[in-house]
């Protein structure tokens, strides 16, 4: 049996498989397949590993409607049509749980360093401008006892709020379709409405998945119920933010600042006016990038490829339907 994978991953992966008998193929050229080559690749395959931004959409999965699996280097899954795959009786995987505190911790960075505008003071020093000092010049804010907004209090989110309590002493508030028992227990976190959330948080940091419901949510109607002097993080997917709203509402004072690993385009344009803001910070996508996150991820979406092709149901199916 062959599995075709849409990037070069992590050896931990190539060898779980390859251990399992399972012929591997990568593609190794540093651009994405069109989706004529995608349906190419996968013709005389067994199993898909996607990694990247590459769409799974109905016409791919009914050129594919060979395939056993289709097991995604990711926790997000909005970049595959689950209904379409779902009734094609084709399961689909994700690598949930290993990449939390990776993800996490890059929130968290962000939150500090735009607080304290890091991204932008750099590049005042590169661009020798590290000069008169002004005592009022490009001042940061505190975090000590802000109130933390969770939009989307998983388990990456869970994590996040984790460290801002235990570092700045957070009060911890957060937005979710359901109760968090342990976050509320842990963490003393308050389930609040979306329209509290934006109200009251001094810092929002977005962890909910990109669904039709969240797209482009975070628009100039939310930005202006949030406080003048709140930080915007977003580590989840960006979709979610519209970044033309976003930049209006930090040119204009409606928040204090903006901290993105994830850019609605990705990639971002290198003459984006987020790059060159002293209140905003932006980061290429590198949520999960350590090496423990991704060998993790590489190990899941390796077994979720074993175990379909063994007959097996996969540990972490985003469609469970199928077994249905």
């Amino acid at each position: 049996m062959k599995v075709f994978i849409t990037r070069t991953i992590p050896e931990i992966g190539i060898q779980l498989l390859q251990d399992a008998g399972l012929t591997v193929i990568q593609w190794k050229e540093k651009r994405n397949l069109t989706p004529q080559e995608l349906i190419d690749n996968c013709k005389h395959c067994d199993a898909l590993m996607k990694v990247g931004a590459i769409k799974i959409d109905s016409g791919f999965l009914e050129a594919s409607r060979h395939l056993k699996v289709i097991s995604l280097l990711s926790v997000g899954f909005d970049g595959v049509d689950l209904a379409s795959a779902t009734r094609l009786k084709i399961p689909v995987g994700n690598t949930p749980g290993v990449l939390n505190e990776a993800t996490a911790t890059a929130a968290f960075l962000l939150m500090i360093a735009t607080s304290r505008k890091a991204f932008y003071m750099h590049k005042k020093i590169i661009r020798g401008e590290w000069g008169f000092f002004e005592p009022t010049a490009d001042l940061g804010i505190e975090l000590e006892g802000k109130t933390l907004g969770i939009w989307g209090l998983g388990r990456i989110g869970f994590e996040m709020a984790k460290k801002c309590v235990g570092a700045f002493n957070m009060k911890v508030i957060y937005t979710n379709r359901s109760k968090n028992e342990m976050a509320e227990k842990e963490l003393h976190a308050t389930q609040v409405s979306f329209d509290e959330l934006l109200r009251l948080s001094d810092v929002l940091s977005v962890h909910t998945a990109l669904t039709p419901e969240t797209t482009g949510k975070m628009n100039k109607e939310a930005f202006n119920k949030m406080k003048p002097t709140s930080i915007f993080i977003n580590a989840a997917r960006g979709g979610i933010h519209n970044e033309k709203d976003l930049i209006e509402a930090l040119q204009n004072k409606t928040i204090w600042g903006a901290g993105l690993d994830v850019t609605n385009p990705e990639p971002m344009e290198k003459d984006n006016a987020l790059l060159n803001m002293p209140n905003a910070c932006v980061l290429p996508h590198i949520g999960s990038a350590t090496q423990q996150a991704r060998d993790g991820m590489a190990r899941i979406a390796a077994e979720n490829i074993i175990a379909a092709l063994r007959g097996e149901r996969l540990k972490h199916v985003v469609n469970p339907e199928v077994y249905g």
